[in-house]
């Protein structure tokens, strides 16, 4: 989820990755996003998470500055979700001082919280990398990276500067992972690099189709995301949906996997896995935490029940789900979030 950028939604639809923005919006790498910018559209993408059903989230943040972290962290911490907050890694030593002082201060007193280092790795962004992949190690946290995501990336040298920077091994998640050799593949399965896989936000950004049977013939561990603003929408259901689909469609394999089973798996226990976190969440197992969603199945796009996993994943709707659950907290009650105080915002925004 990268939060802020969920105050793009609907800008640029007809553009690519590199300028997916259109120019319409925030420029990149400035200092324009303020705490306030971060605060809203971070606040904005964790009210929407909770009315579609989702318990985790892992924000992805740019954070081109330090105002920029204070106010998605803000945002985090009253959504009340539980969160990785993958704060971009950086070579400037005051930079890391701050993330050693978020770790300290903001997330370890959370019991919600997680921090991740996060990088875009590239051979011309090399000392970048190894940097993030030190501070990661220091702090004994996990290195979130965007990988091979676009034909682009392909001569940027994103696995070479992995490799030097030896950050291929478990505890990695790469998201998207998509314009990959059976190499690549080979290489990130043994290393035990998780992977994120964003369906929605690549039929949008035409990124392409990850290659989801050769991952499980590898037995990587991949988990179902979402990317902000490109993706368009928080809703799991759509996410899961697409993922079978983009298989079926490229293939002509009905029987193709992910299947309907493996997706549900890959939007609860299979995403926990990847995180790192499945000894915690991930499934309704005693011991575990009070992570969950209850989903009215008395609703007419349930009707005639005749399979529970597939009419889960293909009938349904935000508006089905009526409960949600973060560490046995209610964030959403009979189908109301927070009543009143998103309406509110949502005024604010436009």
């Amino acid at each position: 989820m990268l939060s802020v950028f969920t105050l793009t939604l609907a800008v640029a639809l007809g553009a690519a990755l590199l300028n997916g923005l259109g120019g319409k919006s925030v420029e990149a790498g400035s200092d324009a996003v303020t705490d306030a910018d971060a605060y809203a559209g971070t606040k904005l993408a964790a009210a929407d998470v909770v009315s579609t059903g989702i318990t985790t989230v892992t924000d992805w943040s740019h954070a081109f500055n330090t105002d920029f972290a204070k106010g998605g962290l803000r945002a985090l911490g009253e959504s009340k979700l539980r969160f990785l907050y993958s704060y971009n890694g950086t070579t400037d030593p005051a930079l890391q001082n701050e993330i050693r002082r978020v770790k300290r201060e903001v997330i370890d007193p959370n019991p919600l919280a997680r921090l991740q280092i996060g990088t875009h790795p590239a051979t011309g962004n090399f000392p970048s990398v190894e940097a993030s992949e030190r501070l990661a190690r220091e702090l004994g946290v996990s290195l979130n990276v965007h990988l091979l995501e676009s034909k682009a990336d392909l001569t940027a040298g994103q696995m070479d500067a992995l490799r030097r920077a030896d950050a291929l091994h478990p505890g990695l998640v790469a998201n998207h992972v998509i314009q990959t050799t059976d190499a690549d593949l080979d290489e990130l399965a043994a290393a035990g690099v998780s992977v994120a896989h964003n369906p929605l936000s690549n039929m949008r950004l035409a990124s392409g189709v990850i290659r989801l049977p050769e991952m499980k013939k590898r037995n990587m561990k991949v988990g179902l995301g979402l990317d902000g603003g490109t993706n368009d929408t928080s809703d799991m259901f759509n996410v899961m949906r697409a993922a079978v689909g983009l298989q079926r469609a490229t293939t002509t394999d009905p029987a193709i996997y992910p299947t309907t089973a493996d997706v549900l798996r890959m939007a609860t226990l299979g995403g926990a896995e990847a995180l790192g976190m499945d000894k915690e969440i991930g499934s309704l197992t005693p011991g575990k935490k009070a992570d969950l969603q209850l989903v009215d199945a008395q609703s007419v796009n349930f009707a005639p029940k005749v399979d529970w996993v597939n009419q889960l994943v293909f009938n349904t709707q935000p508006a089905n789900v009526l409960w949600v659950f973060v560490d046995g907290r209610a964030l959403k009650r009979e189908g109301r979030s927070c009543p009143g105080k998103h309406t509110r915002f949502v005024l604010y925004l436009r």
